[in-house]
Order: structure tokens, then sequence, then C-alpha cells
């Protein structure tokens, strides 16, 4: 298992591990959040042009999993985490985690579906608390630039000190 920063010829495969990871957000997050693809390749693009810095957990030369950082403002964010399917619960996603969470002195904020039970329990088992309501609703406005419905089905979670 090798962790590093992706490369500009890794998008597509960054493209496929998030629209594969994200099928088990489908049938669980609202109907009206759910599309196919999940993120599409425009999206994609437009997030690393708005500084989203990937990282990649390679095993036998493949990538299989991806985890995104973002300075935004006085925090970073970790954002668009997704394992392979096939390559779920090998400890790629918290060794993409721990990378990620190295890179930075700096607060650290996550923002995810409150139905992705699965999602928040890693953060919660990796040194992270979901914060309450009301401040979860500023950080999403004050961080993250997303609809307001988004807001109503997310949680936030911060880093323990």
């Amino acid at each position: 298992m090798k962790i590093g920063p992706c490369e500009p010829a890794d998008v597509p495969a960054i493209h496929e591990i998030i629209n594969d990871a994200a099928q088990a957000y489908k049938g669980v997050i609202p109907a009206d959040r759910w599309h196919e693809p999940y993120m599409s390749l425009d999206e994609l693009k437009s997030e690393i042009a708005k500084g989203v810095r990937f990282f990649g957990c390679r095993v036998d030369g493949r990538l299989v999993g991806v985890m995104g950082i973002q300075d935004v403002k006085d925090v970073t964010l970790i954002r668009h985490a997704y394992v392979r399917t096939k390559e779920r619960r090998n400890g790629i996603g918290r060794a993409l985690l721990e990378k990620l969470t190295s890179q930075t002195r700096r607060p650290i904020l996550i923002g995810t579906w409150k139905a992705a039970t699965w999602a928040i329990g890693f953060y919660e088992k990796n040194g992270f608390r979901v914060v309450g309501e009301e401040e979860k609703t500023r950080l999403l406005r004050a961080y993250w630039t997303i609809p307001d419905r988004q807001v109503e089905e997310s949680v936030v979670l911060a880093q323990v000190s």
C-alpha cells in the first residue's frame, strides 16, 4: 500500500472510484440528493480547480482509494473520501486519513451525509466528533458551498484535540 499525491493523469480513476464507492449512498441519502453519476467528470475537475488536492492509495500500482484535502479560510477540509467497493475494510481509508491529517496544522473539518452512519462511525473511530446542529449549520455555511437542502441532510465532524 502506497499513499501519495494524485496526478492529473489519475483524474479518470479518481472519477471512477468516487462513483463506484458512492453507490453506498443510493437509497440511503434522500432521493432528491441522489443522482447518477454521483459526481460528473466536470464536477470533479471543478473541485480540483477550486483547490481540492487528492491523495491516492495504490495497491500493486492500482489506485484503490482517494481522499481530498482543501484549505478554506482558516481550516482544512477533508473532501471526497472514497475507497473502491471491493477494497473496503483493508485499512485504506484510515491510511489516507492519517496521511492527510499529517499535511496540516490547521483545524480539520469533515462534512458528510447524516444518513451515512458508516462514514460517521469511521471518522469517530479516527479522532473526530460530530458537532452540534447550530455549529454544523454555521460551519457548513462558512466553509462549504452547498445547497440549503444538503446543509439540512449533513453533519460536520471536527478533529478532537
